[in-house]
């Protein structure tokens, strides 16, 4: 199963460092990412592999809500399944 994990927010030193740690902690492994800096605003998409994730995805969407709080950002996790059907015509 794999999912997509969006980073919003002013940009500030660690944040890759800080959602990586997360993604190691928890067995999720990072496909592909994708970031840049739009006007002091920090913007990153991860595709990540869920397939040997370690905890729920209720626990997993905290851990990374967590993360976002402290780091002063937005952070959301959505399943790929969820992403493809909210995206069918």
């Amino acid at each position: 199963m794999r999912a997509f994990i969006t980073v919003i927010g002013r940009d500030t030193v660690g944040v890759i460092a800080r959602i990586s740690t997360v993604c190691s902690e928890l067995n999720i492994n990072i496909q592909d990412v994708t970031q840049s800096i739009l006007q002091e605003m920090f913007c990153m998409i991860m595709l990540v592999d869920l397939s040997k994730c370690t905890v729920s995805h209720e626990e997993l969407r905290s851990r990374f809500a967590q993360a976002g709080a402290e780091l002063g950002m937005q952070v959301n996790v959505t399943r790929q399944e969820v992403f493809d059907a909210m995206h069918k015509i």
